[in-house]
């Protein structure tokens, strides 16, 4: 594709798109039964995600409000106001349609989680704790979302999924965890493996033993992968390629019955500033957003985002011809911390261009679309959306069924 002499923009070419072969014939069985299909209402979007949610609530098995977080003495914080409107009455309607309601609670604090749990006295406490919420709301179970731990609190993490378990009776009990790779995915080929890769934060055992739904957050990869960056045409940072995922579902389901694999599915996308370099090119995250602002920016510079070599949306762009983007864009939250800058190296080109460039690239109907047909193909449980907000591509809803 040739570039604009107008206004020197960058633009993607496209890229024929293939999802990595499984690696057995278990892999590729179809799925008998019908998806699961669930998804995050985040607090800081709770009007206008419970207003997206509520006329398409019949589509789905699940919702989880996201929800509660902890402070620093191990007890719960209500940070959604759970007990308040619109809450209560997006609730009711839930149970009215059947639809599980399984609050989320969030902890990203490595040292304040190992802290806890590794307390007797403090572990019990809040075990306690979130099975009283549970049942004194009736709600259908709870999601266990603790992130950022640390391996020395792997064995603490399952006394108390154990002691959860043992307190919840027939509620649910959802435990959200960050992706996995397989080596392959992390190291090149004859790279040196530290003694330490495979000390995890999660038992995968212990996970399948207690928990009802393991949801993998099979989203913001960026540059983690080592091999698809590789393989894949620059630029190349996706929020979660499907091959990138297929690895994490095939490595999980070694251990985790496939019935309780839900996969984490993003709505979002970022926004870096790509520089070549001698290396290869280097990636510096600017920040996530909703489809909202690439789309804006897209009409702004007349230009139409295709397909990336992940099989998401995006394009290029110099970022010379924009101001800055104001503080009200429609930026977003995601759940899970993105490195910063990294250098990554790909198999070729997408862009003809020296200089720095901004190149955004996000998950939409397409790509959701995509990840809904890996979790048939595959034979999971389901997917689960991050996050039902208002913000998404509205065509989403008419994959998730």
């Amino acid at each position: 594709m040739k570039l604009s002499l107008k206004n020197s923009l960058l633009v993607l070419s496209v890229l024929a798109f293939v999802i990595p072969a499984s690696t057995s014939a278990a892999t590729r069985a179809p799925q008998a039964t019908p998806l699961e299909f669930s998804g995050w209402i985040p607090y800081w979007r709770t009007a206008t995600g419970i207003a997206d949610v509520l006329p398409h609530l019949s589509q789905l098995n699940s919702v989880m409000p996201f929800g509660y977080t902890m402070k620093n003495n191990g007890t719960l914080a209500d940070t959604a106001k759970l007990t308040e409107e619109p809450w209560v009455s997006f609730i009711a309607e839930a149970k009215k349609k059947k639809v599980k309601v399984v609050p989320s609670v969030m902890w990203g604090n490595g040292d304040s989680i190992h802290r806890i749990l590794s307390n007797t006295k403090t572990r019990i406490a809040l075990e306690d704790e979130i099975a009283a919420v549970v049942k004194k709301n009736k709600f259908d179970g709870i999601d266990i979302d603790f992130e950022a731990k640390k391996h020395e609190t792997v064995e603490y993490f399952s006394t108390f999924l154990k002691g959860l378990r043992q307190r919840m009776g027939t509620k649910l009990i959802y435990c959200t965890i960050e992706a996995r790779m397989p080596l392959y995915d992390r190291y090149s080929p004859g790279a040196t493996i530290p003694p330490d890769a495979t000390d995890y934060a999660n038992d995968y055992k212990q996970l399948n033993k207690y928990c009802d739904r393991v949801e993998i957050m099979a989203y913001d990869q960026g540059t983690i992968n080592i091999r698809l960056n590789k393989a894949r045409s620059a630029p190349y940072a996706p929020v979660a390629d499907p091959g990138w995922v297929e690895d994490l579902v095939i490595l999980a389901s070694k251990e985790i019955a496939k019935n309780k694999i839900i996969i984490g599915i993003p709505t979002y996308g970022y926004e870096y500033l790509v520089t070549p370099t001698a290396d290869g090119y280097k990636y510096k995250v600017l920040w996530p957003f909703n489809p909202k602002y690439g789309l804006e920016i897209a009409k702004k510079l007349n230009i139409t985002p295709i397909r990336t070599s992940a099989n998401e949306i995006g394009f290029t762009y110099d970022a010379k011809l924009l101001e800055p983007a104001p503080a009200g864009s429609d930026s977003t939250q995601t759940q899970q911390a993105v490195a910063t800058t990294t250098t990554a190296q790909n198999t070729g080109s997408q862009v003809n261009t020296a200089q720095p460039f901004n190149f955004l690239s996000w998950s939409d109907a397409q790509a959701i679309a995509d990840k809904v047909a890996l979790a048939r193909r595959l034979g999971v449980r389901g997917v689960a959306v991050f996050k039902f907000d208002g913000g998404e591509d509205p065509a989403m809803w008419d994959v998730l069924k």
